[in-house]
């Protein structure tokens, strides 16, 4: 069901506060610049009137998405049927306790991980050094448990706030989120409102030290400056996808504006009007070739939303 100008007007007069764009193209919403139109892409602005979005738009049946920092998102060139919901207006961030031996933050789901990353380098908080460098906000690593160098996000959780498409809000542990490699138990109609996370204490410098070289590391490895969308593929159990995928010869194999990079073949380029069919034509010749010389078949990393 598309949802117009006229609907949004008729049911939201009174119950929302924030921007609101209709027609609103995804390619200024995400990392690839890649995207057809969303019907209605809103950022809310305070608490209730997230929660009366997603108690009214679940009533009306229609469709909505939660979107961080658009990072591993490719959004077909159709776009979207239904409403974008944005949470970067809740970013705070709080130290709520503080010992000798630990240390809990309580985030909100739209503050920039790389927020919570330098908030630890600078206080010698141990446990979030390798997610240096990953673009994106802390709602989003939650919900596909991003991670890197060793680390990931669920080993820092302790809970997650959800709402529910009822209007509910449910405090769920760590423990009872599933997570798993580059995936959590979050569902798909559910939208992460904030998360406690606790850390160890350290020696500031040697926490500025880890954090320092984890991203240099990855500056030297990955194509940092150009428009990607992260990993497109996760790596299969005890393999690299990248190294899968240069074996299989395919560095800077091209279809129309979309490169796999030379600098890490897990990694697709958006070299300016890249679009999400040649993004996709691209995955799966890239997948055909792995296939054909190794036997493996790439599973996708990248999460591909919108009208087929």
């Amino acid at each position: 069901m598309r949802f117009s100008r006229e609907d949004w007007e008729k049911n939201f007069a009174g119950y929302y506060k924030g921007k609101v764009e209709f027609n609103a193209p995804m390619r200024g919403h995400t990392s690839l610049a890649i995207g057809g139109p969303a019907d209605i892409v809103v950022s809310p602005e305070d608490p209730v009137s997230v929660k009366n979005i997603v108690m009214l738009l679940s009533r009306l049946n229609v469709r909505f998405v939660a979107l961080g920092g658009g990072t591993n998102i490719l959004v077909t060139d159709r776009g979207i049927e239904g409403v974008v919901v944005k949470l970067g207006a809740f970013s705070r961030v709080e130290i709520i306790n503080e010992e000798d031996a630990r240390a809990e933050l309580f985030v909100e789901a739209g503050a920039m991980l790389q927020k919570i990353v330098n908030l630890c380098r600078d206080r010698g908080y141990t446990g979030m050094e390798g997610l240096t460098g990953i673009p994106g906000t802390v709602g989003g690593a939650i919900c596909g448990n991003a991670g890197s160098c060793g680390s990931e996000m669920k080993d820092v959780l302790a809970s997650v706030v959800l709402l529910h498409s009822d209007g509910t809000l449910d405090r769920v542990g760590v423990e009872d989120l599933d997570f798993g490699y580059r995936k959590s138990g979050v569902g798909g109609t559910d939208i992460v409102l904030s998360a406690n996370i606790t850390l160890r204490r350290d020696d500031t410098d040697a926490v500025t030290l880890r954090t320092e070289n984890c991203f240099k590391q990855k500056k030297a490895a990955q194509p940092v400056s150009g428009r990607s969308a992260g990993c497109v593929f996760k790596n299969p159990a005890g393999m690299s996808a990248g190294r899968l995928i240069d074996e299989a010869g395919c560095k800077s194999m091209r279809i129309g504006d979309i490169e796999v990079s030379g600098i890490h073949a897990n990694f697709f380029v958006n070299l300016g009007k890249g679009t999400a069919a040649d993004y996709l034509a691209l995955m799966d010749a890239v997948s055909a070739r792995v296939k054909e010389r190794s036997g493996v078949i790439l599973e996708p990393e990248i999460r591909i939303i919108g009208k087929e």
